[in-house]
């Protein structure tokens, strides 16, 4: 019995329409997405540290600092999730896609590495905030944490993922 293989068009459209799909479906499920982003947040809050940390998921909130003077919770709004950066992405590499077909599996390759970025990033962002409030305390580690340096980490992360996914899916 012989397997048909699937013209490479038809392929290229059903990549085109998987990205765009799941593109959309981040924006309409980014609740579903904060959820997990938080989770993972926990988890690495909770290796990496000697805090009480507990995560309420049905929120988007993770709290740290459980049992010490300076408890805390960080809840994962729209604003700060790594969905939104990811979109884009998405997006990108699907008009790629559909119009250099040729240039699928680079673009898919470089979609995966400059996802993950992004979302590491985002966690490192997160832990950033976590261990200014530990060092700076509440209110100014806050302050410092979210208007700055949180910032500044997920500006240049975001930069140097789109620069990666750049490179990755045009490069020969």
């Amino acid at each position: 019995m012989a397997f048909a293989v699937p013209r490479t068009a038809h392929l290229n459209r059903v990549v085109v329409v998987a990205l765009t799909v799941v593109a959309t479906g981040l924006v309409l499920a980014h609740r579903a997405y904060r959820t997990v982003e938080i989770s993972l947040s926990g988890l690495l809050l909770d290796a990496l540290s000697g805090y009480g940390v507990e995560v309420v998921a049905d929120r988007q909130t993770v709290y740290f600092g459980l049992g010490s003077d300076t408890p805390l919770g960080l809840r994962m709004t729209p604003e700060c999730t790594s969905a939104f950066l990811v979109v884009p992405l998405l997006v990108i590499g699907a008009v790629m896609t559909a119009l250099r077909p040729r240039i699928t599996r680079r673009v898919l390759i470089a979609l995966g590495v400059a996802a993950t970025a992004v979302v590491v990033v985002n966690q490192l962002r997160v832990l950033t905030l976590v261990g200014l409030v530990d060092w700076l305390g509440v209110d100014r580690g806050y302050h410092w944490g979210h208007t700055l340096l949180g910032s500044m980490v997920s500006v240049f992360g975001g930069a140097a993922a789109l620069v990666a996914f750049v490179w990755l899916a045009t490069r020969r």
